[in-house]
């Protein structure tokens, strides 16, 4: 199971890459790999507006269907369109290919609130 330092997670298995004032997010190996087969994503419309911790969309695999949460407050400014015919990609590569959402980040002081590797490791048993 891969956890990268340099992002930070959720407790709810969502990951966050900062860059600037953009934030890109996308599941974590943990969670691709609990779900199984990925076979569908509804996205959140791009423009729109997400508080931190609430559902942006929800994820369907073979095994179940689970609710994506946005790791910071912020506006939808893109959606990975390629995984819509490629859902394997968040199974295959989830922290490159396998990225979900772009968030222009409202409030960076919500990453404090956010897990370091080393932590969302103890809490998946890493």
């Amino acid at each position: 199971m891969s956890i990268p330092n340099e992002l930070l997670y959720t407790e709810e298995h969502e990951w966050i890459l900062v860059d600037g004032d953009v934030a890109t997010i996308g599941i974590t190996d943990y969670a691709q790999s609990e779900l199984g087969d990925i076979v569908y994503i509804e996205f959140p419309e791009v423009g729109s507006e997400v508080d931190q911790m609430d559902p942006f969309g929800s994820i369907e695999a073979v095994k179940a269907v689970e609710e994506l949460y946005a790791p910071v407050s912020g506006e939808i400014i893109e959606v990975n369109t390629n995984l819509e015919d490629n859902f394997q990609m968040i199974n295959q590569d989830p922290y490159g290919d396998g990225w979900i959402i772009k968030i222009k980040v409202a409030d960076p002081g919500e990453l404090e609130a956010l897990l370091t590797a080393e932590q969302y490791a103890k809490k998946v048993g890493g």
